[in-house]
């Protein structure tokens, strides 16, 4: 996402500039260019000659300082960059920008700035939380201006509360959604992630290899493009996405009563959970205490929560997942029919990339209509986009869908 991106980068001088840094280094790493303007008070805390040597390009520090071009300075940046990004953004540099006050080369180029620009407020707990700070975002909000709340903490000054910089990954996943278009704004996408845990005893259970990534990956996707996503998760080691509400559950049968509450609200249901089939008939209130001899578990099957979702679907875009280690397609298309899904998502274990654990997933894409689209290896998130868009070639066929409804519809005379 930001591969070939200009990334303008505004360092003012609170202790968290040091964080600038890393922030530079993550964003070359994933292919963007960066130039970065620093404030007198930001080079007391941190070099021009690091930045520099992070970002691969000359540090702008001086409002009239002739650097490369005789382009005025605040303009010709302003014009460069795809985004504009301070970080960390004071108390000072908030309040300038609130009041138009363009008096150093950072406020200046805000100024002149017409791409999208993101404050990462970063300062004393106190400062943050006062009238004047929440008045001066509040004025930079209804501008237009992007806002990522700080995060809490204990502070350098040895204060806990609000006013730490949020990390580099939030940062950068805040800069991919504004770059993102939002092409799923006004869709609400339900999306189920992650194993089942289905106990036979108070310490054990019965599970699968899913670490939850393929789901987590296309609900932080759909949140990126403007959709309001709801993730049920079963156990994961995973962080929910930043703008994703969360849901957890443990069972199948939780997992069924968490989606079945809230299908009515969702115009886009993707099951990308390994469910499992099956669960213990009875569960023991005590451990199993181990004896001679095999234990045999009596074992019922769990409901199927997708073949429901598919009876009642309704309108709503459903979007399923087949892992198989053999007779990939042919199980696949059963599964997409007999469910009533309008994609499946299809990936053949037995193959090194593929599947459960990976960050990488090599999957077939299902249709309807008999087409399949055969993907390369690529990372989930990457893979992740793929469903989406294809979600969206179904949202398109919508009208289509309507207006032969209504010509099947008009009566000859």
């Amino acid at each position: 996402m930001l591969k070939n991106k200009k990334i303008l980068l505004g360092v003012t001088g609170g202790i968290a500039a040091y964080k600038a840094a890393e922030l530079t280094r993550e964003f070359v790493k994933r292919g963007a260019s960066v130039k970065v303007i620093m404030t007198a008070n930001a080079s007391k805390f941190i070099t021009p000659l690091t930045m520099q040597t992070l970002s691969g390009n000359p540090v702008y520090t001086e409002m009239f300082s002739l650097v490369e071009s005789p382009e005025i300075s605040h303009i010709s940046l302003a014009d460069w960059a795809d985004v504009f990004v301070i970080a960390p953004a004071t108390a000072n540099i908030i309040g300038k920008a609130a009041a138009g006050i363009g008096d150093d080369l950072l406020s200046t180029t805000i100024m002149a700035a017409r791409m999208p620009v993101l404050f990462c407020p970063a300062m004393n707990s106190n400062m943050y939380a006062g009238p004047i700070v929440g008045e001066n975002i509040g004025r930079l909000r209804r501008s237009g201006y992007r806002i990522l709340e700080p995060e809490s903490g204990e502070l350098a000054c040895g204060v806990e509360g609000a006013g730490r910089l949020p990390s580099a990954g939030e940062i950068l996943d805040e800069v991919e959604r504004m770059l993102t278009p939002q092409d799923l704004a006004g869709e609400k996408i339900l999306v189920t992630a992650g194993p089942t845990r289905e106990p036979f005893d108070p310490v054990r259970f019965i599970t699968n290899y899913s670490s939850g990534k393929m789901g987590y990956a296309l609900a932080e996707a759909a949140c990126k493009r403007g959709a309001c996503v709801l993730l049920v998760s079963g156990p994961a080691a995973l962080t929910c996405p930043r703008g994703v509400e969360l849901v957890g559950v443990s069972s199948a049968v939780e997992m069924k009563e968490a989606v079945m509450r809230r299908l009515q609200d969702s115009t886009v249901i993707i099951k990308a959970a390994a469910v499992a089939d099956y669960r213990p008939a009875q569960t023991s209130g005590a451990k199993i205490k181990k004896e001679a001899g095999p234990l045999r578990l009596a074992l019922e099957r769990n409901p199927d929560i997708i073949a429901e979702i598919g009876r009642k679907k309704g309108r709503r875009i459903l979007v399923g997942f087949a892992m198989e280690t053999e007779n990939l397609i042919g199980n696949a298309r059963i599964k997409l029919k007999e469910k009533n899904m309008d994609l499946i998502v299809a990936n053949d274990l037995s193959r090194p990339g593929s599947g459960f654990q990976n960050d990488t997933n090599i999957v077939k894409i299902l249709d309807r209509r008999g087409g399949i689209e055969e993907l390369p290896i690529m990372e989930k998130s990457a893979v992740a986009n793929h469903i989406l868009d294809r979600v969206l070639a179904l949202k398109a066929r919508e009208p289509e869908k309507k207006q032969g409804r209504a010509k099947k519809n008009v009566r000859r005379p």
